[in-house]
């Protein structure tokens, strides 16, 4: 019995607030691997939020290419592999970016408590949200083994 996930399942998965590990090629170096919050909606692009001045904020380039890893910590193991092209980079909102995607993570008032925590840091600009068009994935669910 195959362990991969259906693309309904996959997509259903990646939609789940787990936290993601952003890898971003790295000239000369390895990959720089970072957690993310991220967003996803089936059958749309994935989104995270950084700041252009953080060294992975300098490294994103809309077309170049990432992979982001969604995964269970508890088993039976699950994970959700994506690779693709970096569609997007805009500037990022407090309240229509930050907020929600707070939210999303950290629940309603702690969200609240973290965008607003934040509001200097919005308040300068760096804030970027990129957008990730998922090409290629890779799927597990160690439940299937049966």
């Amino acid at each position: 019995m195959t362990t991969s996930m259906t693309g309904a399942e996959r997509e259903a998965f990646l939609a789940e607030p787990h936290i993601g590990v952003l890898s971003i090629p790295d000239s000369g170096k390895g990959p720089l691997s970072s957690p993310v919050w991220y967003d996803y909606v089936p059958g749309g692009e994935v989104w995270f939020l950084t700041q252009k001045t953080a060294r992975k904020g300098r490294l994103l380039t809309v077309g170049g290419r990432v992979s982001l890893l969604a995964q269970t910590t508890a088993s039976p193991y699950r994970y959700v592999s994506i690779e693709g092209p970096v569609s997007e980079i805009v500037p990022a909102d407090l309240s229509a970016d930050l907020l929600p995607m707070a939210q999303r993570y950290l629940g309603e008032q702690a969200g609240k408590d973290y965008a607003a925590a934040l509001a200097g840091k919005y308040a300068l600009g760096t804030a970027i949200k990129v957008m990730l068009r998922p090409e290629r994935w890779l799927t597990v669910d160690y439940a299937k083994r049966g």
